[in-house]
């Protein structure tokens, strides 16, 4: 049995291989992790599906994988013993003098799966590296495998390939060749320069940006909130979640604000679907979390934020943001969400524009708070008042300025009452 890579996370394409826990002949059980991979989220752990021996080992440390692909071969002992037989020649000849009756019946499968290999590489005499499914499409479009240059790990051709040999899929992969930076010029001209190879979540962040970027007309608008009242408060029952464990930081109240302006816009919590021509409403709130950690920024999910109260939010963003710090993420709880926050509060800036997470359609930035004279009508005079800057930054395809405009003045307006947003 084929043990593919699973889906890893959101517009997560590929991974990097930084550990292998398992040798062919290892017995492994159900839930036992095979591998390490580094993602643009997270190191992660691959876990067996069900127990069985490691016939095979396909990856190792250094190569990168997609989900999907096949990163080693399990199977119980029998099964181990009876995948083996047919993949070298060489034991298909000791296996006939044991038991006639077997080897008459083991030879006509063996000539039936023999002649596919010549025909596909006759000039080449090597095997061509190419999963059954891949073969026959190949066979159904019309493609010579012998042909076809692989992009898969270790040279594997990969669906992708035979579809673009057929002309299925040239329009996509014409694209990315104009998509690289011109070459750099020889800095060593100018003085000395020293070279360091990106991690794979730098790799990977790098991908998923120019992605975003490439894809999604994005505007930011700009505007601000008066959250004196909301840090009072905040201040106030700031010191009864330090004695239950956790900080009230507010991000928390932010995450539930954004929760209550999505209901109210659901356009926002929304996806577009280009291909479908359609515009898929969500009927969930699931917000992803910028956290700044060494190894990079890291996104993790928080559920159903719409259902819970603005203490258990500073609870669980604590605990999921300090596991994203040390790298210990699932892959689950870096996918699913519907909108992302970005609060760079915590260490400076007036002001900056996020850029949307694909296939969400919005993003908040928060800036650092600091304290404005602001006009009191009532007063008739400038008081000082604690000031957040804010910035949202939206796909133009399917949000209007005049919609953002209005999602940010009702987001203002619930962290402008905070006893509401307390009670909500």
């Amino acid at each position: 049995m084929e043990v593919k890579l699973p889906e890893l996370g959101d517009n997560v394409t590929q991974a990097t291989v930084v550990g292998v826990l398992v040798k062919e002949g290892d017995r492994v059980e159900p839930g036992q992790p095979l591998l390490e991979l580094e993602t643009d989220k997270a190191v992660v752990e691959v876990p067996a599906e069900a127990g069985g021996v490691v016939q095979k080992v396909l990856v190792k440390v250094g190569d990168e994988v997609r989900p999907g692909q096949p990163v080693l071969v399990l199977a119980g002992e029998a099964e181990a013993k009876a995948e083996e037989k047919p993949e070298p020649p060489a034991p298909k000849a000791e296996e006939k003098p044991e038991p006639a009756p077997k080897a008459q019946e083991e030879p006509p499968p063996a000539p039936k799966e023999a002649p596919p290999a010549p025909k596909e590489v006759p000039a080449e005499g090597r095997l061509i590296p190419a999963a059954p499914s891949i073969r026959r499409l190949a066979r159904e479009l019309g493609v010579d495998l012998a042909q076809v240059r692989g992009t898969g790990l270790a040279g594997r051709i990969t669906e992708e390939d035979v579809r673009r040999a057929a002309g299925l899929g040239e329009a996509a992969p014409a694209a990315l060749p104009a998509a690289p930076a011109p070459r750099l010029p020889d800095f060593t001209k100018w003085g000395p320069v020293r070279r360091e190879p990106m991690s794979g979540v730098r790799k990977a962040t790098v991908r998923s940006m120019s992605q975003a970027w490439a894809q999604v007309p994005m505007v930011t608008h700009f505007d601000e909130a008066d959250i004196t009242e909301l840090e009072a408060l905040r201040k106030q029952y700031a010191k009864k979640a330090e004695e239950k464990g956790f900080r009230l930081t507010l991000t928390a109240f932010l995450l539930k604000a954004l929760a209550l302006t999505l209901k109210a816009f659901p356009k926002f919590n929304a996806s577009l679907d280009v291909e479908a021509q359609e515009i898929v409403y969500k009927d969930y709130i699931h917000i992803g979390v910028a956290v700044d950690t060494p190894h990079g920024l890291l996104v993790p999910v928080i559920r159903d934020v719409d259902r819970k109260g603005v203490l258990r939010l500073a609870e669980e963003l604590q605990e999921i943001s300090q596991r994203a710090r040390e790298r210990k993420l699932s892959p689950e709880e870096m996918q699913g969400a519907t909108f992302s926050l970005s609060n760079l509060g915590g260490i400076g800036g007036t002001g900056f524009t996020p850029i949307v997470n694909w296939p969400e359609v919005a993003i908040l930035g928060v800036s650092r708070s600091q304290m404005k004279p602001l006009w009191d009508p009532e007063k008739e005079a400038f008081v000082p008042r604690l000031v957040m800057p804010f910035s949202l930054t939206y796909d133009h395809r399917l949000i209007d300025g005049a919609d953002a405009a209005r999602f940010c003045r009702h987001l203002a307006g619930i962290l402008e009452d905070p006893l509401g947003l307390a009670l909500a």
